[in-house]
């Protein structure tokens, strides 16, 4: 198991660990990690890790066996020996841009009020895929309210509830494609807003910046209809 620095601080830049095991395929699993490996929509971190006498970079971050998170080399490379401390930098421009991008998504769902079936996240933009028979009407509005949301500078935070409470709870899952991870008895939330000023809860493993604000300015790019009701909406975030 490799413990999730990220979902305790996701702007954790570096952090000391030691390899726990390498993969057949020449993986890294170490004890504790501060990359996101890829799932719902967001890419793995890349970035580079050293050690006394060595170093390789991180190409990107995939989930291993279990609770293990895996770093795959960017090139065929001495690799650290099973037992070695070493030091994780984060490519943190990166990793940044995704937090932005993904928090900007929970919020195009809710100037959007419609089921989610999809959605990807890059570094300069997102998508989400909508259960959306008609294109809307007005795009230049929803781009005017999703910007007045970031702009409200809400807090963005996370807490945890029972799988029991979830369940009880249905309407907090917006995505269709992709349900919480289960097994371990308890599932994150996340919160933007609070108390009465919240706008937005829903499950979520992913990171994101801790104020909307932070996020900037976004631009509501093409709407591509995909199948019979499905529709693509594409976000770009500037700077």
């Amino acid at each position: 198991m490799t413990e999730p620095l990220f979902r305790a601080d996701a702007y954790l830049r570096d952090a000391s660990a030691k390899v726990v095991a390498i993969t057949e395929e020449g993986g890294i699993v170490l004890d504790r990690s501060i990359f996101y490996p890829t799932a719902g929509g967001q890419p793995g971190d890349s970035g580079r890790l050293t050690w006394d006498g060595g170093g390789i970079d991180v190409a990107t971050t995939v989930k291993g066996e279990g609770e293990a998170i895996v770093l795959v080399p960017a090139e065929p490379s001495a690799l650290p020996q099973v037992g070695r401390a070493v030091m994780q930098v984060l490519d943190w421009e990166r990793r940044h841009r995704h937090m932005r991008v993904h928090t900007a998504l929970h919020l195009l769902s809710v100037v959007i009020p419609l089921p989610v079936t999809g959605g990807s996240i890059s570094a300069d933009k997102g998508r989400l895929d909508f259960d959306m028979p008609e294109a809307p009407e007005d795009k230049e509005a929803l781009e005017e309210a999703l910007n007045e949301l970031i702009g409200r500078d809400l807090p963005v935070a996370d807490e945890w509830i029972t799988e029991a409470e979830l369940d009880a709870n249905p309407g907090l899952v917006k995505t269709m494609s992709v349900q919480p991870p289960r097994g371990a008895g308890h599932i994150r939330l996340v919160r933007i807003g609070a108390g009465d000023t919240t706008v937005d809860l829903q499950p979520c493993g992913g990171t994101h910046v801790a104020r909307t604000t932070e996020i900037g300015r976004v631009r509501l790019g093409k709407i591509e209809k995909k199948g019979k009701q499905n529709r693509r909406v594409y976000l770009h975030i500037e700077g």
